[in-house]
């Protein structure tokens, strides 16, 4: 499988083999990472992180997985760099790509990192944008595949807030790898349509399925996995929280919701999760609604079937396997 010089923006653009191969690679690399084994065959390269977003678990595992494999990381965060202000995306790409041997951005509008990777002339990587989270994507399949030791079949339940990046990274990867995708929600939530559409074609062709449904108990029904994330997402105006309590209450993973699921179910998380009071957002939302958990009970988060930290834990293995695959 050759993957050098491709540019890793959404999963759309990956075929069901090489998206295998990315997970069996950061299996093999997680493996050696376990052992000791050194594997920093990427001595001499550079790799820039563009980070208009900030980050935790995304900018730590680029960082740590850049070092292991030999390469140097320079950070540009949101008041380190001019794109798109002073100086065009276009410009920024052409500039970076004559220094640097592989670019990082996260951010905003999707378009961006296409423009980004147009002008570039070497890999680059989508750590988040509005639309898709492909990295994210590599480290959850790896994940599920350790605890089931299979993808094809299973059935993966994502309930909350459905239309951006993760709902729709989600959708296209279980599309793709021959997983039935559930959206469980109010359908003001669901995915666009042109893109559940699309999603629909490739499970066709794959043994998968897509279901929406605002129907909890249905569609938890023999679930494998579920999935959720915060419900109101960065960037995004705090006057929105009291519509989003309102309309996905009902949709909070909690342990009624695990009722109708298989007892191998495990629960996922992109991180972070607002499942107690120990954040600074946590604690207002609380003193304004009442409310001490929001998309996930801290009975579930903290449970036996969590799968989350194992889940962040190989943000940094699969992002270093995009890295080595795109680079080597």
């Amino acid at each position: 499988m050759n993957l050098k010089g491709k540019n890793f923006l959404k999963l759309m653009d990956y075929t069901p083999e090489e998206i295998t191969y990315l997970i069996d690679l950061s299996a093999e690399l997680k493996e050696k990472k376990k052992k000791g084994i050194a594997h920093d065959e990427l001595r001499g390269k550079n790799i820039a992180l563009i980070f208009e977003k900030t980050s935790t678990r995304t900018r730590c595992s680029f960082e740590v997985a850049a070092h292991d494999l030999g390469m140097q990381v320079t950070y540009l965060d949101p008041s380190g760099s001019q794109i798109g202000k002073k100086e065009s995306i276009a410009d920024t790409a052409r500039v970076l790509g004559r220094m640097y041997d592989g670019i990082e951005y996260r951010g905003y509008g999707q378009e961006i990192v296409e423009e980004l990777a147009k002008y570039a002339g070497v890999p680059v990587w989508n750590g988040l944008t509005n639309e898709f989270h492909p990295t994210q994507m590599i480290a959850d399949m790896l994940t599920i595949r350790e605890k089931f030791g299979t993808l094809k079949g299973l059935k993966f339940v994502y309930m909350g807030d459905a239309r951006y990046n993760m709902g729709n990274s989600l959708m296209v990867t279980c599309a793709k790898l021959g997983i039935h995708f559930v959206a469980c929600t109010n359908a003001k939530y669901f995915p666009e349509q042109k893109l559940v559409d699309y999603c629909k074609e490739v499970a066709a062709q794959t043994g998968a399925s897509i279901t929406l449904t605002e129907d909890v108990a249905e569609g938890t029904k023999d679930a494998d996995v579920i999935y959720t994330d915060v419900w109101v997402s960065m960037g995004e105006p705090e006057e929105v929280w009291a519509e989003r309590i309102n309309d996905l209450k009902a949709y909070q993973v909690n342990e009624k919701a695990f009722e109708n699921a298989k007892d191998t179910a495990i629960f996922m998380h992109c991180l972070p999760a607002f499942h107690d009071l120990n954040t600074t957002i946590g604690k207002q939302v609380y003193e304004k609604f009442g409310l001490a958990e929001l998309e996930v009970t801290d009975e579930v988060f903290e449970g036996p079937r969590s799968v989350v930290f194992d889940e962040a834990e190989n943000r940094m293995h699969s992002i270093k396997a995009i890295m080595y695959a795109t680079l080597k």
